[in-house]
């Protein structure tokens, strides 16, 4: 690492990068083609104490931006500075010893190991005898649990075996534990819920009080307001505004700067003809107790809302046959469907988007076309062979009629944005000739054209006959996309809504059983604008 004293800095900036470019590169931070900049001559600081919050598309170059200051990645052009010092080579190590942290969307967790291993992996304490001081590394582990609210979290327990808003606080304690000087959130919030915020956003008051700069990436436009000081827009690689928080006239003139026109209807619902009952679940054993049912036609999208721990998840996989249930029944067109058996469900024409888009519903080394044939395999097999033309010539005609940008079907899905992985889901199941859609959370972390896309591509599906049951925490994406809502609360149905009767105040006040309903709201966010 070269340091050296830089006048281009300002004193009163802790980071700051001027006229900083990147080529295309791969995994290990290499160029592979200056030409295609994912950042293009970008200008960014970062000053003392304050939260600094990265806004933009999937695509617009946050995250290569927070890796070149992590050190993941070098620029091809331009200068990085910290502390006024300019650094040449910088590094990983070199960011860490000048107390930088990073919180990546992506969690970096030993699901096999336990939550107090994983907070302080490598810098555990260790006792007389030489070896790790468990009720020490224990103990501190729970200090920065404590310190985010997370009481329930058990230090102890395995990684795997928690869920994934549970996760995310692991992972920000991990950073935390390292008493960092500049603090990078990568959509801390979209995995936790109103409660896990409101605590996480406190810890960050507390941090901005203390000194600690914050770099901030969201898609919710509501926690600029909330603990923002300054805001950077980026599109296209390119750096198109800074402005302070307070001088912030409206969330639709962001919204503006982030995607370069005006938004005007985000949820694309076609009017579609109800067909005849596709679903019908009757009467199936949830948990605790409660008995569930519900019905799904071809040509509805119908929303299933409720809290977080609502059993919205656990219901759509108990359906899809991951999960086993005692009593009850599923019915596909009037045909009982054999329980737990996930490959009868796909037979049958259901298809499955999980909540997790990274980890379970797609194959990060393999190809676009390799991810879009992964059902329809059987489709295109001829004695036990598949024909490699019919496997991308179907390839190419989902990844276009879906409108996937992407530079090939051989192209790596890791390399697109989240919006585009999440087609690519999609083209996997229609490819596979599914009638039955479960969506969950199908919009999460993915920025506002790419949802308007989705929308569109759901109303389209209805419209075509498709049967659709989307789960998702977005009180707006259930009332702008739902022709009829079913309200889970502690895994029964709470309420059933149709036509004019859905209303964010009635799925709201069903979810939490008639309590008082706050403006933060209990969705995992739902009365946030979300992009």
């Amino acid at each position: 690492m070269t340091a050296t004293a830089t006048a281009a800095t300002a004193a009163a900036d802790i980071i700051s990068l001027r006229g900083v470019s990147k080529g295309l590169y791969d995994l290990n931070g290499k160029t592979l083609n200056k030409h295609i900049r994912v950042l293009d001559d970008v200008d960014f600081s970062l000053r003392p104490g304050e939260v600094h919050v990265l806004l933009g598309e999937n695509g617009a170059g946050k995250s290569s931006l927070v890796k070149m200051i992590c050190g993941a990645i070098g620029p091809d052009a331009g200068t990085i500075c910290i502390d006024g010092r300019e650094v040449a080579n910088n590094d990983p190590h070199t960011a860490l010893s000048f107390g930088v942290a990073i919180v990546s969307q992506e969690f970096s967790l030993c699901p096999n190991l336990s939550v107090a291993e994983n907070v302080f992996l490598g810098r555990e304490p260790v006792g007389k005898a030489g070896f790790v001081d468990v009720a020490a590394l224990r103990a501190a582990a729970r200090v920065q649990l404590d310190r985010l609210g997370a009481a329930n979290i058990n230090v102890a327990a395995k990684v795997r075996s928690l869920a994934v808003a549970d996760q995310q606080l692991v992972e920000i304690a991990k950073a935390l534990s390292l008493d960092p000087r500049v603090l990078i959130l990568d959509e801390p919030t979209s995995t936790l819920t109103d409660n896990q915020v409101a605590n996480l956003f406190r810890v960050v008051r507390r941090l901005r009080e203390e000194g600690v700069s914050m770099i901030y990436i969201t898609h919710k436009l509501k926690e600029i307001f909330e603990i923002g000081d300054r805001v950077t827009v980026l599109r296209d690689g390119r750096s198109i505004r800074t402005v302070a928080v307070e001088e912030i006239d409206s969330v639709d003139g962001m919204i503006q700067l982030m995607i370069g026109s005006k938004l005007e209807n985000l949820f694309h619902k076609e009017k579609a003809s109800i067909g005849p009952v596709a679903l019908d679940v009757r009467d199936l054993d949830n948990g605790k107790g409660q008995k569930v049912s519900i019905t799904l036609r071809q040509g509805e999208i119908v929303g299933l809302a409720g809290i977080v721990g609502a059993g919205r998840t656990e219901l759509a996989r108990k359906i899809f046959g991951i999960d086993p249930y005692g009593s009850g029944e599923v019915r596909v067109f009037g045909t009982p469907l054999p329980k737990g058996s996930p490959k009868r469900a796909i037979q049958a024409g259901i298809g499955f988007i999980p909540e997790d888009r990274k980890r379970q519903g797609i194959v990060p080394l393999l190809s676009i076309a390799e991810n879009m044939n992964h059902v329809s395999m059987r489709k295109m097999s001829r004695r036990g062979f598949v024909s490699k033309r019919s496997r991308r010539l179907l390839a190419t005609e989902y990844v276009d009629k879906l409108r996937v940008a992407a530079a090939s079907i051989d192209q790596e899905i890791r390399y697109l944005s989240g919006g585009n992985q999440q087609k690519v889901i999609l083209g996997k199941w229609l490819s596979a000739g599914t009638r039955i859609i479960i969506l969950d959370e199908p919009t999460r972390g993915i920025d506002v054209s790419a949802k308007s896309a989705i929308y569109r591509l759901m109303g389209e599906l209805a419209a075509g006959g498709a049967a659709i049951l989307m789960i998702s925490s977005e009180l707006q994406e259930i009332v702008g996309m739902s022709d009829r809502v079913y309200v889970m609360r502690n895994f029964g149905i709470s309420a059933t809504l149709e036509g004019e009767a859905i209303s964010g105040e009635a799925i709201l006040n069903s979810a939490m059983g008639g309590d008082e309903i706050t403006d933060n709201g209990p969705l995992g966010g739902s009365s946030t604008t979300t992009v």
